[in-house]
């Protein structure tokens, strides 16, 4: 049977700003459970007293303790290095039987140098490079359809530790500063040990700042 608990630690897992401003005790208690009362009471189908609700507020503890984990805060501060790549451009095509070839033919052409990425989803893909080697791709795609493309992007590249996979919260960390400053992300691209994020050219200076400062919180 479900409890009152359980109704916030429902409501508070799917609002992290929410559950982490409740474990740094810097919101009110009485006035969150105000709030939260017609949810719960509905949840529960049954009229919710506030004080039940505080002493669950009060009770509650995140389940995987990201602000407390010393060795995530140990990570963060040991990031690596930070490359930014300007003057890229972001393409979007359907997935057709043709699309790999079309890629291949890039491939066989482009500056080695320059950056590139690609990604297949299950309806589509996505591929990011130089804003130089654009028009290599609207001829080699030419056949096929594509759904949009941006230009005016850049993208933060940050070194993660070997051991990322094994580190839970890493990601969220790192998506939650991003939303704390404001900043939306056009694309994210990663490998095992690389994290790459695509943002606007008038955004990348606030992006860069953003994980700096994950170093120092």
């Amino acid at each position: 049977m479900k409890t009152v608990s359980d109704c916030v630690e429902e409501i508070l897992v799917t609002q992290p700003f929410l559950e982490e401003a409740l474990s740094r005790r810097i919101i009110n208690f009485s006035a969150l459970a105000e709030e939260l009362q017609p949810s719960i009471s509905e949840m529960l189908r049954k009229p919710i007293k506030t004080g039940a609700i505080m002493m669950a507020l009060r009770r509650y503890k995140s389940p995987i303790g990201l602000q407390q984990s010393h060795h995530l805060k140990k990570v963060l501060k040991n990031l690596g290095d930070i490359t930014v790549r300007s003057n890229l451009t972001d393409f979007t095509f359907k997935n057709s039987s043709t699309l790999i070839w079309s890629h291949s033919k890039v491939l066989e052409i482009i500056n080695p140098n320059v950056f590139y990425g690609f990604s297949r989803g299950v309806h589509e893909s996505n591929l990011v490079i130089s804003t130089s080697e654009k028009n290599h791709i609207l001829e080699k795609f030419s056949k096929e359809t594509m759904t949009s493309m941006k230009d005016n992007l850049s993208a933060i590249s940050l070194a993660l530790p070997t051991n990322n996979t094994q580190i839970p919260g890493l990601y969220y960390q790192i998506f939650k500063r991003f939303a704390w400053e404001g900043i939306s992300l056009h694309e994210v691209i990663s490998t095992t040990n690389e994290f790459s994020v695509l943002v606007e050219d008038f955004a990348v200076d606030k992006a860069f700042s953003a994980i700096k400062k994950l170093s120092n919180s």
